[in-house]
């Protein structure tokens, strides 16, 4: 979290000299604040209502409230691994993660609405995981979603904005046209089109 608002705090004060520059940065930090603030409170209100290995459902036959503790990353990768020092390790990676994405969302032109948006979401949803791993030690997931008896790896509502991000970025992605080569840039109209 530190991380996080030392770079907010960096960036806005070398902008405030631009005009639109502090509330490109406030959107994208208020952004990542009410994915923080949302996955911290779905996850504190079901773990005061229910005990580990619980599960209730929400849609029949398809989605139920499961609360689980993750020990490794995203969607149980690495949960099962008995490596030494594994909370610090990936809490170190997530974080290592976390400033890159935070500098590359920072960086990037604010006419990249999707990627911004993109970027605001991994970064709001990989905070969520980091606080739950620096305060309990593991992430609580609790979205437990199936069809008969297969089920994907149990997450959380900060996993789903990664995801979220993640698409956002391949929308946005797919939606550039194809960058020109010099040689196209400077060639003048018309030529190597032979004359008639």
């Amino acid at each position: 979290m530190l991380v996080w608002v030392g770079l907010f705090n960096e960036y806005s004060m070398e902008s405030m000299k631009g005009g639109a520059a502090p509330a490109r940065i406030g959107n994208l930090f208020w952004l990542a604040a009410a994915i923080l603030a949302a996955d911290q409170l779905t996850k504190v209100l079901i773990t005061s209502q229910m005990t580990l290995g619980q599960s209730i459902p929400v849609i029949a036959d398809f989605m139920h409230f499961t609360l689980v503790r993750n020990t490794g990353m995203a969607f149980g990768i690495l949960s099962r691994a008995d490596i030494p020092f594994k909370t610090a390790l990936v809490t170190l990676l997530s974080g290592g993660a976390m400033v890159a994405v935070g500098y590359y969302a920072l960086k990037a032109p604010p006419s990249e609405r999707l990627t911004r948006g993109g970027l605001a979401c991994i970064l709001g949803g990989a905070l969520g995981n980091i606080t739950d791993r620096l305060r309990l030690g593991y992430v609580v997931d609790f979205i437990d979603v199936f069809y008969r008896d297969t089920h994907w790896p149990a997450f959380n509502i900060a996993d789903s904005c990664i995801c979220i991000g993640v698409g956002l970025l391949l929308l946005d992605g797919f939606r550039r046209p194809e960058p020109t080569t010099k040689a196209e840039i400077s060639a003048p109209i018309g030529a190597g089109q032979g004359e008639s």
